[in-house]
């Protein structure tokens, strides 16, 4: 029986195919001769299942969909604040291509457009890899973000290479405010590399379901980057990835994305899917046409919006109660769900308008799948404040969400697989 999701996609893709409007990247020969009724789109969730529809497996190049990966890899291998010296986050509102720099430093704007991406390829790996290094190390890293060696289509780098006049003349502006350290034509010749790398649609789901899932691969577990550099990125993707058509993007779809004039378009949504469409006509944007339509029906069909969140804070106390009496009682705050800020602060109200006066109090997280580090922080404080006020805090948690390193700051708390019982029953 074939799973609702991958019908669900098949029916997707049916509501997009007739449309023909817009046109391929004419500018680059090699990408003006693809084949326009390509179509497929791919879910990769964050436990490595994938879905998949129509032409998912069929391979063209990665093109600009490279450059948030790419801009992680600067990241994590030279650190924020050498990146962010030469490289800045603010939307363009302009094309791709525009040499978009600030006044008087030269920074580019952001790493999505051409300016800010060339930059980044150039800080990828350490300070003394060579130019053809450095690429190698771009597209490694390319590899671990979709589980699977990739490799270059080099008819089409020859082909963006005899035409990448635009790029250059960016990169000599570069090198001429001291952006580039590097050589100007090796700097574009490895970026040029970087974009021509082949992926599929489900490669590319499963690189953005590695973006969805705080930097590791579902497929092969690999930490792949930091969670404090996927954050970084999704950041810029959700402002910048869609260049000149960013804002509407932000309001109709309102998911973290970029696209690629091969037809690629990309989507992370954090904690949930990674998403990935593939269609060669591109809007005056630049941006896929069918895969901007297959995003924005996603979006709306399956509540996609990053800035559709579930009210689930009101529900976090499942119950709360007093087991036995006198000596023996026990006050249970049970808990539900994934906890966040909102969550604990629930939870801490709930024990502070409860003023226990139970000698022993139990935090019972049976029912809890995850609690996000400002939680701890806060349960762990509540267990603090109750130890401090001589009680005994039983903190139950069978299945180890909870890390001991703030519960032993906590004092004398007891963690326990189940429920202790009182004995005056």
């Amino acid at each position: 029986m074939l799973s609702v999701v991958t019908d669900y996609l098949t029916e997707a893709l049916g509501h997009v195919e007739e449309d023909r409007s817009g046109s391929l990247a004419g500018y680059i020969p090699e990408l003006a001769a693809a084949d326009p009724h390509c179509l497929g789109a791919a879910f990769a969730m964050v436990d490595g299942t994938v879905y998949g529809a129509g032409d998912v497996d069929t391979a063209f190049t990665i093109q600009s969909i490279s450059k948030p990966f790419v801009y992680a890899l600067a990241l994590a291998d030279r650190g924020f604040e050498e990146v962010l010296a030469k490289v800045g986050v603010e939307p363009s509102g302009e094309a791709f291509n525009q040499i978009s720099l600030e006044p008087g430093s030269g920074r580019p704007l952001n790493p999505m457009i051409n300016a800010g991406a060339i930059t980044a390829h150039s800080l990828v790996g350490s300070h003394d890899l060579d130019a053809a290094e450095r690429t190698r190390r771009v597209i490694a890293g390319l590899s671990a973000f979709a589980g699977r060696p990739l490799s270059v289509d080099e008819s089409v780098c020859s082909s963006e290479m005899a035409h990448a006049h635009r790029n250059l003349a960016i990169a000599h502006m570069l090198r001429s405010y001291g952006i580039l350290d590097d050589d100007p034509r090796a700097v574009v010749d490895g970026y040029i590399r970087q974009c021509s790398v082949l992926v599929t649609a489900r490669d590319l789901a499963i690189m953005a379901a590695t973006l969805a899932d705080h930097g590791l691969n579902p497929l092969s577990g690999e930490r792949v980057v930091s969670e404090s550099v996927i954050r970084q990125v999704l950041s810029v993707m959700a402002t910048c990835g869609m260049y000149d058509a960013a804002g509407d993007w932000a309001t109709q779809v309102g998911i973290p994305a970029k696209s690629g004039v091969a037809g690629g378009l990309i989507g992370a949504l954090p904690g949930q899917v990674g998403i990935a469409t593939f269609s060669p006509r591109l809007d005056a944007h630049g941006n896929s046409v069918r895969g901007v339509a297959l995003f924005e029906q996603f979006s709306g069909d399956m509540g996609l919006h990053v800035m559709s969140v579930p009210p689930a804070a009101r529900a976090v106390v499942r119950s709360h109660y007093v087991d036995g009496t006198g000596a023996d009682a026990i006050r249970v705050v049970q808990m539900q769900g994934g906890i966040r800020f909102a969550g604990a602060e629930k939870i801490v109200r709930e024990v502070i308008d409860a003023s226990p006066t139970e000698p022993a109090v139990a935090l019972d997280l049976t029912l809890v799948f995850s609690l996000d580090d400002v939680a701890q922080r806060m349960l762990a404080e509540i267990a603090r404040r109750l130890t401090g006020e001589g009680r005994r805090v039983y903190v139950v948690d069978p299945e180890a969400v909870f890390p001991s390193t703030w519960l032993t700051q906590a004092g004398p708390v007891d963690v326990v697989t189940t429920l202790p019982r009182s004995t005056a029953q």
